[in-house]
C-alpha cells in the first residue's frame, strides 16, 4: 500500500512511463502550442530537484515555490516531497499593478513559514535576484530556477524516511476574514483527501477506461488548494491525465475553458461559482456551435457561494451543446480539511431548497439553498452551536464542524489557533472536530452551506447572511458586476448596527449611478426587509479580495470607514 504519494509516482513511472501526466496549453488555445509531461519524465524531474535539496542540507527544511504557470510547478512540487522537503506554494510576483500585493504576501509566507529556500521558474528567480538588494528576507536563502537543475541530478536522489504524520507541504488559507495561516498537512492527509475526492466524484476505473484516461480539464492556480488537490494530485494519485492551462488565459478568454473540455472530453472539470457566470457572459451562439460538451460528467462548483440561478441559466445555455443537468457538481471544502469534506452525487442534478414560502425570500427562486452533497468516506460533518459546542438537530443552521483523517494536523507554528481551530469535541462523537467558522445546516444528510460566522450580519435581532444581500443587489440592474459586491454592518451610534452595501459598477453605467442605487435599496428591502445605511458603487477591480477570488468583506468595511473606497460619484445615505 502506498505511503505517500511519491510511492504512487514512482509505481506509475514504472507502469506506464509514456503516459503523458498532464499535457499544458501554452497559450490556453487547444490549437496552440502544447507541451507534454510523461510519469517517467515526471519521475525523473521530481527526483532531479529531490537530489538537489537533499545535497544541499535542505531536508526538513521549508521551500517556497514560486512559478508562473506551466507544468514546472509540479515538478518543483513533487522534489520537495520527494526530498522530505516541506513545500509552501506561493503566488509569484507578475505584472506591474500585481508585484507589490504578491511580494507583500510572499515576505509574509516566508517569515511565517521560516523558508530555507525558494524554488521557482527562471524568470521568477531573475527578478527575485534583481530585487535583492530591495528585500532584506532574502538574505541567506537560496533561489534556484529548477529547470536548471540537470537530469543526471536524479541519480544521487535518495528516498526519503517519511512517515504518514510527516508533513508534506502548508496549505496558505485566502485570508477572507482573517491574516493568511499555513495549514499544516501530513501525507497522511494527502493521501486520505484523495480517496475522499476519488470516491466522491465518481473516479471509478470503469469511469477513467470510459473517459480514455483523461481525468480533467483545470485552468486554476495551482497554488491554492482547489487547482492542486484535484487538478494536479488527484491526476497523480489515479496515474491518469490532466489537461491545464493558465488562470490569465481563461480570464481573457473564458470560452477557452469550454472549448478544452470539448477537445479533451475529461470526466470532471470545475471551478468557483464566478467562473460558470464568465461562461454564461461569453455564450454566444457560434460558441454553442462548436462545443460538444456530452463527456462532462463533473462540473464541479465550490470556493466560494453557489448560486442557484447560475446553476440553472448554466444547465439551460449549455444543455443546447449537450451539457446535462445532472452533472452540476456544488461541493464544500476547505484548507484546514486539506480540501474537499462533501460532494454529490455523479449523475444526479443538485438539491435546490426554494426558500419558505412564508419567510423573507419568498417568491425569490434565485435565493433557493444549494446542497453540497455528502461527507466523503471516513469524513464526519456535524453543526454545532459554536457557543454551547453542543451538536443541533437537523435543519438547524450552526457551524459547520469536520472529523476525519483528511483534517489538517494543525497551523503551521501556532499553537493557539491551533487548539481553537481543531482540537473540538461533540459529546456522542469520537475524536476531533475541526471548527471550520462556515455556518450551515444539515437536510436528510446533505449539507447546505448558509454563510461564514464572520460575516454574519445581525441586525434588529434577525440574522442576514451577506450572500444574501449581495446577490439581491447584483439582480437589481445589469450593469453591477456578479460576484464583486460586499455586504456588511456597521455602527451608526444612536440606532445601532446597519447594513452598508459596496459594489463594483460597469464603466458604461456610470452615469446612472443614482438609479442603480434606488434600485439596490428597493430590491434589499423588498427581498430582506432591510433598510439599508448606505449604498456605495465602486470602480471595477477595486473591492478588496484575496489571491482566490473571494471577497474581503471585512477590508472593504475598514475602507468604507477610511473612506478610501473609489467611489462612481457620491454614495447616497440615508
Amino acid at each position: 500500500m502506498a505511503r505517500s504519494l511519491v510511492d504512487l509516482l514512482t509505481t506509475h513511472a514504472s507502469i506506464h512511463p509514456d503516459r503523458t501526466a498532464y499535457r499544458y496549453l501554452v497559450t490556453g488555445d487547444t490549437e496552440g502550442e502544447v507541451q507534454h509531461l510523461t510519469y517517467g519524465r515526471l519521475a525523473a524531474r521530481s527526483r532531479a530537484v529531490a537530489a538537489w535539496l537533499q545535497e544541499h542540507g535542505l531536508a526538513g527544511s521549508r521551500a517556497m515555490l514560486l512559478y508562473p504557470p506551466g507544468l514546472e510547478f509540479i515538478s518543483g512540487y513533487l522534489g520537495c516531497l520527494s526530498a522530505g522537503v516541506v513545500a509552501v506554494p506561493g503566488v509569484p510576483p507578475q505584472g506591474r499593478s500585481q508585484n507589490h500585493r504578491a511580494l507583500t504576501r510572499m515576505k509574509r509566507l516566508m517569515a511565517d513559514a521560516d523558508a530555507k529556500v525558494i524554488l521557482g521558474g527562471r524568470e521568477v528567480i531573475a527578478a527575485l535576484d534583481g530585487m535583492a538588494q530591495h528585500l532584506p528576507e532574502l538574505d541567506g536563502i537560496a533561489r534556484i530556477a529548477t529547470e536548471d537543475i540537470p537530469d543526471e541530478a536524479a541519480a544521487a536522489w535518495r528516498e526519503p524516511e517519511l512517515t504518514a504524520e510527516s508533513v508534506a507541504f502548508l496549505q496558505y488559507t485566502s485570508g477572507s476574514t482573517s491574516a493568511p495561516r499555513g495549514v499544516a498537512v501530513t501525507h497522511a492527509n494527502l493521501l486520505a483527501n484523495e480517496r475522499v475526492i476519488t470516491e466522491r466524484m465518481g473516479h471509478t476505473p470503469d469511469a477513467i477506461a470510459e473517459h480514455r484516461n483523461e481525468l480533467i480539464v483545470s485552468w486554476l492556480p495551482v497554488y491554492h488548494d482547489m487547482g492542486l488537490m484535484g487538478p494536479i494530485l488527484n491526476t497523480l494519485y489515479l496515474g491518469v491525465t490532466a489537461t491545464l492551462f493558465s488562470p490569465l488565459h481563461f480570464l481573457q478568454q473564458p470560452a477557452r475553458w469550454l472549448t478544452a473540455v470539448s477537445r479533451y472530453r475529461p470526466h470532471t472539470s470545475g471551478g468557483p461559482n464566478f467562473a460558470y457566470e464568465l461562461c454564461l457572459k461569453h455564450a454566444t451562439p457560434d460558441l454553442l456551435d462548436t462545443l460538444d460538451l456530452r463527456s462532462w460528467k463533473v462540473a464541479f462548483n465550490g470556493a466560494e457561494p453557489v448560486r442557484a440561478a447560475t446553476l440553472r441559466r448554466f444547465a439551460d445555455t449549455f444543455g443546447e451543446a449537450g451539457f446535462r443537468r445532472e452533472a452540476l457538481y456544488p461541493c464544500y471544502g476547505l484548507a484546514e480539511a486539506t480540501l474537499m469534506v462533501t460532494g454529490g452525487s455523479v449523475d444526479t442534478p443538485p438539491t435546490l431548497l426554494e426558500p419558505d414560502a412564508t419567510g423573507p425570500h419568498a417568491g425569490e427562486t434565485d435565493a433557493a439553498a444549494v446542497g453540497c452533497g455528502r461527507p466523503g468516506p471516513g469524513v464526519t460533518v456535524a453543526i454545532a452551536d459554536p457557543e454551547r459546542q453542543e451538536e443541533l438537530p437537523e435543519g438547524e443552521v450552526g457551524e459547520i464542524w469536520v472529523g476525519g483523517a483528511g483534517v489538517a494536523k494543525g497551523y503551521w507554528r501556532n499553537a493557539l489557533a491551533t487548539r481553537e481551530t481543531f482540537r473540538a469535541t461533540l459529546p456522542g462523537h469520537e475524536g476531533r472536530f475541526l471548527r471550520t467558522g462556515d455556518l450551515g445546516f444539515l437536510r436528510d444528510g446533505e449539507l447546505f452551506v448558509t454563510g461564514r460566522r464572520k460575516d454574519l450580519i445581525v441586525i434588529d435581532g434577525r440574522n442576514h447572511y451577506p450572500q444574501d444581500l449581495e446577490l439581491s443587489a447584483e439582480l437589481s440592474h445589469p450593469a453591477l458586476r456578479p460576484g464583486c459586491t460586499a455586504a456588511f454592518s456597521v455602527d451608526s451610534g444612536t440606532e445601532g448596527e446597519q447594513a452598508v452595501l459596496v459594489a463594483e459598477l460597469s464603466p458604461d453605467a456610470a452615469g446612472e449611478s443614482e438609479k442603480v442605487t434606488d434600485l439596490v435599496r428597493s430590491a434589499i428591502g423588498e427581498a430582506h426587509g432591510l433598510s439599508v445605511r448606505d449604498v456605495v458603487l465602486v470602480h471595477p477591480g477595486t473591492i478588496p479580495k484575496t489571491s482566490s477570488g473571494k471577497i474581503q468583506r471585512r477590508a472593504t468595511r475598514a475602507a468604507y470607514l477610511d473612506a478610501t473606497l473609489a467611489t462612481v460619484g457620491e454614495p447616497g445615505q440615508l
